[in-house]
Parts: C-alpha cells; structure tokens; sequence
C-alpha cells in the first residue's frame, strides 16, 4: 500500500532529481547539501539496515533521539517509508537511534549510534556491546529500498507534542506544516525536532526545499542570499 511517505520519496527521487532538496548549516563551517536523488539514497540505505539488519517492519516504534540535523531527516523518513511510527518524548519503543548509546543499554530491542560529523566513517571511540555503528554499517545497503511488508496508513507515524497520535494516511495534511509551492525554506534548529520533520515534510511535498541550519550558524544576509531564501 502507497501511503504519503512513499510518494513523497518517490518524487523527490524522479523530476528534478539532482537540485538540492535539504542543505544542511552545522558548526565548524560544516555544509551538506544533499539533492532529492542523494537524499533519497541515504533515506534507501537506512530502511535497509532497518529492515536488513534489525528485523523493522510495520507499526515497530522507533525512538529518535538526536538533535536537528539533516540525519534525524533521513531517519524519520526511512521509519515513515517502513510504516513504523517515530517517537520523539522518550517514549516506549522498540528500537533507539541516537547521538549518546550510553544511556539506552537494555531498554531497546537494538541501539543505533548516529555519528553526526558529515565525514564520519564509523563512531569516535568504543561503543558500548551491542550498539550498531550507523556510520561503519550503513553504507553497504542498497541504494534502492523494497518494502518486505506492506505498511497501513491507519498505523501510527508520530505522536506531536499535543499528543496528539498522526497515521501515516495523514501524514502531509495533519503532521506536515503548509508551505509556498516550489519554496526554499529557512528551518532552524532551535524551533525543536518535531518543527523541523513538520516543515520539512510541508516543503517538499510542495515541491521545495530546505536550509537547515544549527543554533550555532549565523544566519548573515550574505548567506540567506547565496542560499536564495524565498517564501514561506
């Protein structure tokens, strides 16, 4: 079953596949900018660890613990596609992706660790045992994602801070934020994790695209301009 998460990676992955559709500003001068056909790729490669590796499949509850950062993006995305529903409270769940593994040990069925430097090929230092190593891992997965299961849009895809519970089948029209057709929108980090999936997703099912930008990024004139920052 096609449920909104699906298409919308369908079109970012044909069209206008190689313009940018997520550029990401972090400290140190970091800049990613990834098109809809990358960004698609990245969001492959993790539903197939997902389903691959750790067995994800339909309504599992996956645990996103990591800041604003174009990885969280490509993790609530592999989830959606899969049909699992993305915790962001610290709520029950049956698998953990997160920048700190040592606080989850043995709550979880599995621990992601999520290097979050763009050049990091596996994690800086011991991993506690059993812990995957998202950036030494994720690599050797497939570039094109299959779905072993069918997912449901009457399953759960993320609960908002109102707790309020959103299904997949709305998605776009409950969860997403509404944006100009074609925008290319500025999305800070300070606004919080669940902003940031919701104006994303709002983007790009509208056909735009987005800056994401650190706390710690200076938002200058100059660099909104080279960025062509237009609408809302």
């Amino acid at each position: 079953m096609s449920i909104p998460a699906i298409e919308l990676m369908t079109s970012l992955r044909s069209g206008h596949s190689t313009s940018p559709r997520l550029t990401w500003y972090g400290p140190d001068s970091e800049r990613v900018e990834l098109s809809g056909r990358v960004l698609d790729n990245w969001v492959a490669k993790t539903g197939n660890l997902l389903q691959d590796e750790l067995d994800a499949e339909p309504e599992m509850r996956l645990r996103l613990d990591l800041p604003v950062h174009w990885k969280s993006m490509i993790w609530a995305l592999a989830a959606w596609q899969l049909g699992m529903e993305t915790v962001l409270d610290g709520g029950e769940a049956d698998l953990l992706v997160t920048d700190n593994p040592g606080t989850g040990a043995g709550t979880y069925d599995a621990v992601i660790a999520v290097a979050l430097p763009a050049l990091a090929m596996r994690w800086p230092g011991e991993l506690p045992a059993g812990v995957i190593d998202y950036a030494a891992e994720v690599r050797s997965h497939g570039d094109i994602f299959m779905a072993h299961s069918d997912p449901s849009g009457s399953g759960f895809a993320v609960t908002d801070r109102r707790g309020t519970r959103h299904r997949h089948a709305d998605l776009i029209t409950g969860f997403s934020a509404p944006h100009d057709e074609g925008v290319r929108l500025l999305v800070t980090a300070g606004d919080g994790l669940e902003a940031a999936l919701a104006n994303c997703l709002g983007a790009w099912h509208g056909g735009g695209s987005v800056v994401l930008a650190h706390t710690e990024v200076q938002l200058t004139d100059q660099l909104l301009a080279a960025e062509r920052i237009q609408g809302t």
